[in-house]
């Protein structure tokens, strides 16, 4: 039978989906199936209402037009699909059950679903709401139930982060190509202490880091991204620390460094000063007070601040000090028959350190092992009561980090543990390149080379002074040696030169082969200065 024209009806349509072109395709074949629903039952439409929004919770906007409409009697019944598309949650389900009350509601047309205002006919309506209230909240458990078991098994249960891409073969995330470096690059530069967030920012968007929309990073995104520990493998969810199956971007000691850093950083600026190349590199050798760089008639020089006491020192044209620190670099230079020679006896020191450091090996894999059992027990001790939820999360928090600490020594002891042994051939590199650096090299290069070479370099009576550090004194006085050697006896070969210096110092500072048990460490040689 024929409804009475004189009676109204909304149509209301929704899809809670995000995925645009879904979207829009479920609400176009709703809307179609309910207009021909409303023409064969001879329903009189007064307004279509669509809606792009979940129905778990109450709040929709479109939802709630559309009552008010009802309350204003604007019309007395509602057409949809399945009372689902009405309400997944009890107030707008009670709200609707409300107005059939009330009598606001006269009618509820569904083509999937048989209604009338009847007792037993709300008692139907009652149940599908519960049912579909039922529905959303088993999926939404069983989500939450799926991200428990992800986390278990190390796996990060959302979207990538940045840096990472999702793999949905393997059903883990990978490092982004193209995005990881540049997190790294992130890391890299804010742990030199150099770069405040806002340096950041402008370095590594001009670099071409952008969010998963293409957008560029704001100062707190760089921030969220320097504290989150995704990048050094371990997962934090929920307040709570996960030990991670992927692949780290980057190292904790790294990610440990920017967090000191960040604590240390002042939320004072301090002002813009004009730059010049040796500001803040010197100390006076007299009063020990900074010296600055000032410009009078075209030159730059060099002076005392005299900030503390009477000084007596004076101007220093910026060339002078420039052509001493050329010399200081050449004096630490080598030549390349002795560079060829230390390197291939530092690979053979290698060779036996790989084979000596198979017992840490297993130290380190037996407690790994010991800290997994620890970690089962405190959940089964958490699982019987025996621990609360808290004195759980702390003390699982504090077994996943030290597990990641040995598992990343572990790993650098089975795949980098040696590194000192590159750090030892690259340092000989640098020493046969600092001929052409202190020649050929602009005075950025230069003056970065010097830092690195020595420590607390002082200037008095235009003679600038530094302290060599380690490696580089011990190749400074063995150069001097031999150039003593050579000059007192001519036919002196290189190789039994330097091999008559080993014979007489065994434990010391310069055979090439002691170099690489030096344990020496190079000064920042990843800082941009």
């Amino acid at each position: 039978m024929k409804e009475n024209l004189s009676q109204k009806f909304f149509i209301y349509a929704r899809k809670s989906t995000d995925e645009k072109e879904r979207q829009v395709l479920s609400i176009e074949a709703q809307l179609f199936e309910l207009r021909e629903y409303a023409k064969r039952e001879g329903l009189h439409i007064a307004h279509e209402y669509i809606e792009s929004k979940t129905a778990k919770a109450p709040g929709r906007e479109v939802f709630n037009e559309m009552l008010t409409g009802i309350e204003n009697g604007e019309a007395s019944g509602i057409v949809a699909w399945h009372p689902d598309r009405l309400a997944r949650n009890s107030v707008d389900g009670g709200h609707i059950i409300y107005l059939v009350d009330t009598g606001r509601i006269t009618a509820l047309k569904f083509p999937t679903f048989w209604f009338d205002p009847t007792p037993q006919g709300k008692f139907n309506l009652s149940i599908a709401f519960c049912q579909s209230k039922y529905v959303i909240d088993n999926l939404s458990e069983n989500v939450k139930r799926g991200i428990r078991q992800k986390l278990r098994n190390g796996i990060w249960p959302a979207c990538a982060p940045l840096g990472y891409i999702n793999d949905k073969n393997k059903k883990c995330i990978i490092p982004d190509p193209k995005r990881a470096p540049l997190v790294k690059k992130t890391f890299e530069l804010y742990a030199t202490g150099e770069y405040s967030l806002a340096d950041l920012r402008n370095i590594i968007n001009d670099l071409g880091l952008v969010s998963a929309k293409g957008k560029k990073l704001s100062v707190s995104n760089f921030q969220y991204l320097l504290k989150n520990p995704i990048f050094y493998g371990t997962i934090r969810y929920g307040g709570e620390l996960h030990e991670g199956t992927h692949k780290p971007i980057i190292t904790k000691k790294l990610f440990d460094k920017c967090q000191a850093v960040m604590q240390r950083k002042s939320k004072s600026k301090t002002p813009t000063l004009k730059p010049y190349l040796y500001r803040g590199l010197f100390h006076c050798g007299e009063c020990g007070c900074f010296i600055t760089t000032e410009t009078q008639k075209g030159h730059n020089y060099l002076r005392c601040t005299k900030r503390k006491n009477p000084c007596t020192q004076r101007y220093t044209r910026e060339e002078i000090v420039q052509a001493q620190i050329t010399k200081h670099i050449k004096s630490v230079s080598l030549p390349s028959e002795w560079i060829d020679w230390m390197i291939a006896e530092n690979r053979k020191d290698k060779e036996k350190a790989i084979h000596s450091g198979s017992s840490r090996v297993q130290t380190l894999e037996k407690s790994i092992v010991d800290i997994d059992s620890k970690l089962e027990r405190i959940f089964n001790m958490a699982i019987d009561g025996v621990l609360s939820d808290s004195e759980y999360v702390a003390k699982k928090s504090s077994f996943v980090t030290t597990k990641t600490e040995l598992k990343e020594e572990l790993a650098a002891f089975e795949h980098k543990s040696y590194d000192r042994f590159e750090l030892t051939e690259s340092f000989l590199k640098e020493l046969n390149q600092a001929e052409e650096i202190a020649t050929h090299g602009n005075f950025v290069a230069q003056r970065n080379f010097f830092k690195k070479i020595g420590s607390n370099p002082q200037l008095a009576e235009q003679t600038l002074t530094v302290t060599l550090k380690k490696p580089f004194a011990i190749a400074f006085k063995s150069k001097r040696a031999t150039q003593y050697v050579a000059r007192n006896d001519t036919n002196t070969e290189w190789y039994s030169l330097m091999r008559r210096v080993r014979d007489s110092n065994p434990r010391g500072s310069f055979p090439p082969t002691s170099l690489a048990g030096m344990r020496f460490q190079p000064d920042s040689a990843n800082s941009p200065l």
